[in-house]
């Protein structure tokens, strides 16, 4: 296979920038205290735009163990790392392409070819109050700037194995297969065409630094029973769960059992391991890490934030959070916006 053909179309600008913003020593080793990781979420997102390759860049800088990528298709069948399947939240879409919503007023990535994408600029998260853009997260970086953009999952792909071989360090990478029953719907086999592109460059057995993720169990059982015996190769696999009512029974002893037949991880919300009513100092802890332990289950729970009004009234710092969540909750990972922060307290343990 060539190696990096596709990363002629970053700029290396962007790829400077965000090294320099994060870089550790390079004798810097993974952040763990024991077996404990950190997972970039969205890359260093609370710092630069969410999947921006400055923002993947910067947190593997700052020491996480793996960086998260969540996969959409184009009109093209080109696989992008953006969050949503809509491209409004996070881009000036409705500006470059007036006319090209659907009739729920959202810009749809499967109706974009991957040039159209690409000619995208990506900021922080917003929303539209009375024609006027309002940042999600006024704290991080500003709005005002056109210097980011989407990329594909090659491009990621490369850049991370590209940072492996230079450093001589070993840091995974962690794609979400998103609304795979939606991509189906549209005539697009998401979930084949990742794992395609995941067996391409490498990664083709557990022992590798991978987890394919996803919220739909029938994309999970398909991924298991059909997708990764087809390709020849085997993966670890991860059940992401948010906690609604219809998951209700992913979160009881019998439906982790269930999960387990698939899946080698859990990745629940928060609040579904530590209940975010818990008293100060008095953490109320689930079963749900126990159930999935016994099951041989490895647990990464989500999303670890430190913006004003994400810090749960049980702790009195992140720190703390991250002490209740490793070794009270006894997790295996985190996945956190801030990784430089979970690096750190992992270190120090």
């Amino acid at each position: 296979m060539q190696v990096f053909p596709v990363l002629k179309r970053l700029t290396l600008g962007a790829i400077v920038m965000s090294l320099v913003a994060g870089i550790l020593p390079a004798s810097t080793a993974l952040a763990q205290s024991g077996d404990k990781i950190v997972v970039a979420h969205r890359g260093a997102s609370g710092y630069l735009p969410e999947h921006s390759l400055p923002a993947k860049a910067m947190a593997y800088a700052m020491g996480a163990d793996y960086i998260e990528q969540d996969v959409v298709m184009t009109r093209d069948d080109q696989l992008i790392v953006i969050h949503d399947i809509t491209l409004d939240r996070t881009t000036d879409v409705a500006e470059r392409f007036p006319g090209r919503a659907r009739e729920d007023g959202l810009h749809y990535a499967v109706d974009f070819t991957l040039d159209e994408i690409l000619s995208l600029h990506v900021t922080e998260g917003f929303t539209v109050e009375n024609g006027q853009k309002r940042q999600l997260y006024p704290e991080r970086f500003p709005m005002e700037t056109s210097i980011f953009r989407v990329h594909t999952l090659a491009q990621e792909i490369e850049l991370v194995q590209g940072l492996n071989r230079s450093t001589g360090r070993d840091v995974g990478i962690y794609p979400e297969i998103k609304s795979p029953a939606f991509h189906l719907a549209e005539g697009k086999d998401l979930g084949r065409a990742v794992i395609k592109v995941l067996k391409e460059y490498g990664y083709t057995q557990k022992s590798d630094k991978v987890f394919v993720q996803t919220f739909e169990f029938d994309e999970l059982k398909r991924l298991h029973d059909e997708i990764l015996p087809e390709a020849g190769i085997d993966l670890n696999l991860v059940q992401l769960v948010d906690g609604g009512d219809e998951n209700a029974w992913m979160q009881t002893e019998d439906g982790i059992a269930e999960i387990a037949r698939y899946a080698d991880g859990l990745g629940p919300e928060k609040s579904m391991i530590v209940d975010r009513r818990s008293p100060p100092g008095a953490p109320i802890i689930s079963p749900l890490v126990g159930y999935a332990h016994a099951n041989g289950l490895q647990v990464h729970p989500y999303t670890f934030r430190l913006d004003p009004g994400q810090l749960p009234g049980y702790a009195d710092s992140f720190e703390q959070m991250l002490e209740i969540f490793y070794f009270q909750a006894d997790v295996d990972g985190v996945f956190t916006d801030f990784p430089d922060r979970a690096v750190n307290f992992l270190r120090g343990r």
